[in-house]
């Protein structure tokens, strides 16, 4: 066994977050650090158990990873559910809120969220908040470049004003959408369904990283080396 095929077995993260797939499945594939300690996970189960699955990524760089460790992408416009997404977040709470989009892929991963049956977010401890998200992290909000300026003032209006994210250049940062990014700060005490429910009434937004349903199962790597995992409730029945 090599050393990279040993480090993924020793990461208990990310197995525990692949491991209900099976041959057949559909699996939607997140961006981000964390996201790809799930594709090289996969991508041993695929070789070791000889898995037929079929991928489909949330970012371009996502894609590239998963192609060159030989699992096999589809084109999304031809699918209409995935069975499971294996994801990261940049900030998680106990009311199972996830903040995501420091890879500005949020609008994907929203996307692959509500085409798949279950979602799987992984975080490291050091990533939960009490008692909401935002105090970790910046909320990233996806805003087209025409209108911007009425975009920001619509912002403002709201009580929300954002830093124009830019790469490490010094040039505009582009999602892979062509979109640009605001990283804007989250009071304390705000509401967070007020809050992306107004976002979400702006035109020039294209997304932001508020999910606020999304989340099935948020694994949480604990520092005594335990997985604790956070599930939703079922609805209850009427």
């Amino acid at each position: 066994m090599s050393e990279q095929q040993q480090q993924v077995a020793r990461d208990a993260l990310a197995n525990a977050a692949i491991e209900s797939i099976t041959s057949g499945m559909k699996v939607g594939l997140g961006a981000g650090q964390t996201a790809a300690r799930g594709i090289h996970a996969l991508a041993q189960r695929v070789i070791d158990e000889k898995l037929d699955i079929e991928c489909v990524a949330a970012s371009d760089r996502a894609e590239d990873l998963a192609r060159s460790l030989g699992l096999k992408i589809v084109d999304f416009a031809m699918i209409d559910e995935l069975d499971v997404l294996i994801d990261g977040a940049d900030e998680v709470d106990r009311n199972m809120i996830i903040l995501k989009g420091s890879r500005g892929a949020m609008t994907r991963e929203r996307i692959l969220c509500w085409a798949a049956k279950q979602t799987v977010f992984m975080v490291s401890e050091d990533k939960v908040s009490d008692p909401q998200v935002g105090a970790k992290f910046p909320l990233p909000i996806a805003v087209m470049a025409y209108g911007l300026a009425t975009t920001r003032k619509a912002l403002r209006h709201i009580g929300v004003s954002g830093v124009l994210r830019q790469d490490l250049d010094g040039r505009l940062f582009l999602t892979d959408n062509g979109n640009l990014v605001l990283d804007a700060s989250i009071a304390e005490g705000d509401d967070l369904e007020e809050l992306a429910s107004e976002l979400n009434d702006i035109p020039g937004v294209i997304d932001h990283g508020l999910f606020l349903d999304e989340a099935d199962v948020i694994l949480i790597d604990k520092n005594d080396g335990t997985i604790e995992r956070l599930e939703r409730p079922e609805p209850a029945d009427d």
